[in-house]
């Protein structure tokens, strides 16, 4: 058994608004910095956090989705989206950005870092980690 725990950061705000999403994004940053096992879900408007082409000049605050791009870089592979929530606010796969990550073990393939899962599989998912933080 692997003394690394398993943390998944659970995100359910809108990306602004509110400091959660981006508070979120940097604690789960500074984890994957100390090689934590992380994980993000993504439910309710958090879904909006991981959208194309988000314009916040109008809102006077800095856009810091294109970071989702780098969680690669750290490790972060598994961000995991629920379909309900995407459905339940009008919006498909194709309304996410690409967000890729680099296989080590397989000759450095490009894989896709978001995986839409339904409700009942968020559950399963869920009650495999050790520590669940909510934002």
């Amino acid at each position: 058994m692997s003394d690394v725990k398993k943390f998944l950061y659970v995100n359910r705000k809108a990306p602004y608004g509110t400091i959660y999403a981006l508070e979120s994004l940097e604690v789960v940053l500074i984890g994957a910095a100390f090689e934590q096992d992380v994980a993000l879900a993504f439910l309710d408007d958090g879904v909006f956090q991981l959208t194309k082409s988000q314009e916040t000049d109008g809102i006077g605050c800095k856009n810091f989705s294109p970071t989702f791009r780098a969680l690669g870089d750290y490790d972060v592979t598994r961000l995991y989206v629920e379909r309900e929530s995407l459905e339940e606010r009008g919006l498909t796969e194709d309304d996410l950005q690409e967000i890729m990550y680099e296989d080590e073990d397989d000759d450095w393939a490009e894989k896709p870092s978001i995986c839409v899962i339904s409700r009942a599989e968020m559950a399963d998912v869920m009650a495999e980690q050790d520590v669940i933080l909510s934002f």
